[in-house]
C-alpha cells in the first residue's frame, strides 16, 4: 500500500512540475534559448493568489484565474520588451542570439527576486486552500482536499493546452514555427505573434503552478527557484523542444523522488533528478524523446 500511495502522490507532484516544464519546452522549441527567469514567473503566480485572495478578499476561485493571467501578462510583457530582438532581426540571430538570452532573462530574475523582497518583503505567505476539506483516504492514497483539486485543475490545463497545440490555428502555426521559423515565415505565418503566444502561455502556466501550490509551498522572493532548476532538469531529460517528452520527463521524476525520499534519504530528495540528468547527458544528450539535431 505504501509503494502505490508514493506512486500516485510522485504522479500528482509531477502534474504540477509539468506545468512548470512544458512552457520552457515551448519557448526552447520556439525561440531556441532559455528563459532563466521561468521560476520568477511561478513566483508571480503564487504571490498574486495569495495576496488577492487574503488582503483583496477575492477568494482563491477567483485568486485563481487573476493568477493565471498575471503570469500571462508577465509572460507577453517578457517576450515583446526583451525577447523580440532575437528574431526582429532574423539574418543576425547567429552570433549573440544565446548570450543574449541569457543576460536579459537571468537580469529579469534577479531584478524580479530582488523587487518583490524590498517591496512586499523576505517572510514567506501562505496562501489559503481552494477547499477547506482536511486530509482525507481514497483506497491506500491520503490526499487533502486542496491537494486533489489543485490536481484535477493541472491535469485539465495540461489537456487543455495539448488540444490547442494540435488542433487549434494558432496551435498549428505555433508547430510549424517550431520546425523552421523562416520556412513557416515564407509561408505566411506571423512568426512574431507565434512567439508571442508561446511566451504567453509559457507564463501562465508557470504562475498557476506557482498558485496551485502557493498552500503548500509559501510564496517567497525565491521560491521560484526549485521549480525553475527541476524544469530545467526535465527539459533536458524529455528531450529540447518535445512536449511529450516533457510532461512524461515530469511524471517520472516526480514518482522517482517520492520513492527515493523513502527508501534512501530525504535530504537527498532533490539531488535524483540530477543525478538522472547526468547520466542522460552522458549516454542520450538529446533526452529520452529529443532527436538529434544538425544543420545543412
Amino acid at each position: 500500500m505504501l509503494n502505490v500511495d508514493l506512486f500516485i502522490n510522485g504522479l500528482i507532484i509531477g502534474l504540477f512540475y509539468a506545468l512548470m516544464a512544458v512552457g520552457l519546452t515551448l519557448i526552447f522549441g520556439i525561440l531556441k534559448v532559455v528563459n532563466f527567469a521561468h521560476g520568477e514567473f511561478y513566483m508571480v503566480g503564487a504571490y498574486t493568489y495569495t495576496f488577492t485572495a487574503l488582503n483583496l478578499g477575492t477568494g482563491p476561485w477567483l485568486a485563481l484565474p487573476l493568477a493565471f493571467a498575471a503570469g500571462a501578462l508577465m509572460g507577453w510583457l517578457t517576450e515583446r520588451t526583451l525577447m523580440r530582438p532575437l528574431y526582429t532581426g532574423y539574418t543576425s540571430w547567429g552570433l549573440m542570439r544565446d548570450e543574449y538570452s541569457v543576460v536579459v532573462t537571468f537580469a529579469l530574475s534577479l531584478l524580479l527576486i530582488n523587487l518583490v523582497d524590498k517591496v512586499v518583503g523576505p517572510y514567506p505567505q501562505r496562501g489559503p486552500a481552494l477547499v477547506d476539506i482536511p486530509r482525507m483516504a481514497l483506497g491506500p492514497v491520503m490526499l487533502s482536499g486542496h491537494k486533489l483539486i489543485a490536481t484535477a485543475v493541472a491535469a485539465a490545463t495540461i489537456v487543455g493546452l495539448a488540444l490547442f497545440i494540435r488542433y487549434s490555428s494558432w496551435g498549428r502555426q505555433i508547430r510549424a514555427v517550431a520546425q523552421n521559423r523562416l520556412g513557416a515565415s515564407l509561408a505566411g505565418i506571423d512568426t512574431a505573434r507565434a512567439s508571442s503566444i508561446v511566451f504567453t502561455v509559457s507564463g501562465a502556466l508557470a504562475a498557476l503552478s506557482g498558485a496551485l501550490l502557493a498552500p503548500i509551498i509559501n510564496a517567497s522572493p525565491d521560491v521560484g527557484a526549485f521549480p525553475a532548476i527541476k524544469s530545467f532538469v526535465i527539459v533536458v531529460l524529455g528531450g529540447m523542444g518535445s512536449i511529450p517528452g516533457s510532461i512524461i520527463a515530469s511524471l517520472a521524476l516526480g514518482v522517482l523522488e517520492g520513492f527515493g525520499a523513502v527508501y534512501i534519504s530525504y535530504d537527498y530528495r532533490d539531488t535524483f533528478g540530477l543525478v538522472i540528468l547526468m547520466l542522460v547527458l552522458i549516454f542520450r544528450p538529446q533526452g529520452l524523446f529529443g532527436e538529434k539535431g544538425r544543420e545543412v
